[in-house]
């Protein structure tokens, strides 16, 4: 979400990060993605939060196939191409200066056949939320898109635009400070948030939400 440049000098151990490209083998395709650490920042580089939020959909427990599903926050994409490579219709969005990043990671890695399943788009959280009416997804992804403050009332104001009755929201992140935990207190006051899987080995959690008013399983 944040596209914000960090000086490499500072994060040593990160260096891994500034590479140009990172590849996986995910949802049976081998999935290459350019990284832009020095021009945007945290939202160029794919982070643990991401790759453990695809192992867990590859596990098959939500079914993919023919769902409406959005990513948030969607940095180089890699959660939302994995979704639409195991079958869903997906709104991959991020703010304006990411989306030509984003949409050029798109293109190399869903086939032709499945290109109009996929669609980048802006989207500035509590902003323009008409764009996206209330309703018209089934799911709502989103990997480590909980760590500024600053940005969380806005994230909570878009997730409960976006989520009807029968939307489930799955969110993957490592919890690093109290306002992480704050996050998911406020996150409870409108939904019912429960974690669904934890990896150990990178210290990321799930966590599965509906609105309270809803108990219905995806």
């Amino acid at each position: 979400m944040a596209l914000v440049p960090y000086d490499e000098n500072l994060l040593p151990a990160l260096s891994k990060l500034h590479q140009t490209s990172a590849e996986f083998n995910l949802a049976n395709h081998r999935i290459r993605l350019s990284q832009d650490w020095n021009r945007l920042g945290v939202a160029a580089v794919v982070w643990d939060a991401a790759v453990v939020l695809c192992m867990f959909l590859e596990m098959g427990t939500v079914d993919l196939k023919g769902k409406r599903v959005i990513e948030l926050g969607a940095g180089t994409g890699l959660v939302g191409i994995v979704a639409a490579l195991l079958g869903a219709s997906v709104r991959i969005t991020d703010r304006e200066a990411a989306l030509e990043f984003l949409t050029a990671n798109v293109r190399e890695n869903i086939p032709p056949g499945q290109q109009g399943a996929v669609q980048v788009s802006e989207l500035t959280w509590g902003e323009n939320l008409h764009l996206y009416p209330t309703g018209s997804f089934d799911l709502i992804l989103g990997a480590d898109i909980v760590y500024l403050e600053e940005t969380f009332p806005a994230l909570l104001q878009t997730l409960e635009h976006l989520s009807a009755e029968n939307t489930v929201v799955l969110l993957s992140c490592r919890i690093r400070y109290e306002r992480d935990e704050r996050f998911l207190m406020e996150l409870r006051r409108s939904f019912s948030v429960r974690e669904v899987y934890y990896d150990s080995q990178r210290d990321i959690h799930i966590y599965r939400a509906v609105k309270n008013t809803s108990n219905t399983e995806l």
